[in-house]
């Protein structure tokens, strides 16, 4: 395993609505000065909060496959499509944008909290799509639940959100000292973001190594770990431990738009 650390302080921050939402992006847009820019089609990861109630406009989006999902609070979405809808804490809401849609958000507390992440597909095929709207509640997702640990499917296997990107995103938790696997394949990369709680990866250990490498971590983090092939990683918790995990291909076999620093 190789990995990164990215600190609160290494990742871009951005205000909406006169300050009522601020955002925390472990990868913003160009020139927000996050450290990490992309990792192949994760285009954008912003963690926004807002304590009571923050609101922002109507705006145009294009091309992107867009979720937001729900931490605390609630979301009130509405677009250009004609959708009025609200997703509470563990929901997540699904724009496939494709040939452009507008839309507007409300965010409403007492401490509204969620991620707004970007996925890119094959740009010129998805600009020729009509753009569309999905929402799914908390139990509307596979949960697995063992010896302290939580593992939430959010996108990928046994997911009933559509993305056309590769993608798998769980929203795990664990109680303090307790460990679990995930096995990341060749030619992926794995993200996470240490949303309460801390503690430690590491790679097992083999032949060539006296012993397993070590990511150590905080809360608010943001982690970048690649795999030496297929390997096995082990999440520990040195406290109890919410984290987002999103993994994707580091090529996904299509060309990408350009992004700068």
């Amino acid at each position: 395993m190789k990995g990164a650390i990215y600190s609160p302080e290494m990742q871009g921050r951005g205000v909406f609505d006169g300050g009522k939402i601020s955002e925390v992006k472990p990868i913003g847009f160009s020139g927000e000065g996050s450290a990490v820019t992309r990792i192949g089609p994760l285009f954008y990861w912003s963690w926004f909060h807002s304590p009571l109630d923050g609101y922002i406009g109507l705006h145009p989006h294009q091309g992107f496959e867009i979720i937001t999902y729900m931490i605390q609070g609630k979301t009130v979405h509405g677009d250009t499509l004609g959708t009025k809808s609200e997703v509470e804490a563990g929901g997540l809401q699904l724009m496939r944008t494709g040939s452009g849609v507008q839309h507007e958000e409300r965010f409403i507390g007492p401490d509204a909290e969620g991620f707004q992440i970007w996925f890119e597909p094959h740009l010129r095929d998805s600009l020729k799509l009509n753009p569309s709207y999905r929402q799914y509640a908390h139990r509307d997702f596979h949960m697995e639940s063992e010896d302290g640990v939580v593992r939430k499917t959010v996108i990928g296997d046994r997911s009933p959100a559509d993305l056309t990107v590769d993608v798998r995103m769980y929203d795990i938790q664990l109680h303090a000292d307790k460990s679990m696997t995930y096995t990341l394949e060749e030619g992926r990369v794995l993200t996470g973001l240490a949303v309460r709680g801390a503690g430690n990866w590491s790679g097992q250990a083999d032949a060539s190594r006296a012993e397993a490498e070590i990511l150590n971590f905080r809360h608010r983090d943001f982690m970048v770990m690649n795999a030496q092939g297929r390997e096995t990683l082990i999440l520990t918790a040195a406290e109890p431990l919410r984290m987002i995990l999103v993994d994707v291909r580091e090529n996904p076999g299509y060309p990408l738009y350009p992004k700068r620093p």
